[in-house]
């Protein structure tokens, strides 16, 4: 299982565990009120070392990319034909602002990555 899929997992289970304990603290249940706080805390504690492991990924990705010899904006032109460029262009990467990895290196527009001058 990726990350992004068990950091979804592990959302719906905090998320049925928090509705769990509400319904519990309802009906004034203290043993089973404490056995969902305990899940809550291990459930938050996971969640939040996915999410520091994906953040670590993204940040090696980032430096493997930004470490190629050659990077430049890509025009209009380039852009709607992406295919065209990455067969005519060996170890082209590309990235858009948006995404996440993007917004990690703090790129402005739609740029390529390659080891040589394209």
């Amino acid at each position: 299982m990726n990350l992004k899929e068990e950091l979804q997992t592990l959302t719906n289970k905090l998320d049925k565990s928090r509705r769990k304990l509400s319904a519990a603290q309802e009906r004034g249940d203290e043993k089973i009120v404490l056995q969902f706080k305990q899940e809550i805390a291990a459930l938050t504690k996971r969640i939040t070392a996915v999410k520091s492991q994906q953040q670590r990924q993204l940040n090696n990705k980032g430096s493997k990319i930004q470490n190629l010899a050659f990077h430049r904006s890509l025009t209009k032109a380039e852009q709607a034909d992406l295919g065209k460029l990455k067969k005519s262009v060996r170890g082209l990467v590309v990235v858009h602002p948006m995404t996440a990895l993007g917004r990690e290196m703090g790129i402005n527009s739609v740029t390529g990555f390659a080891p040589k001058e394209f």
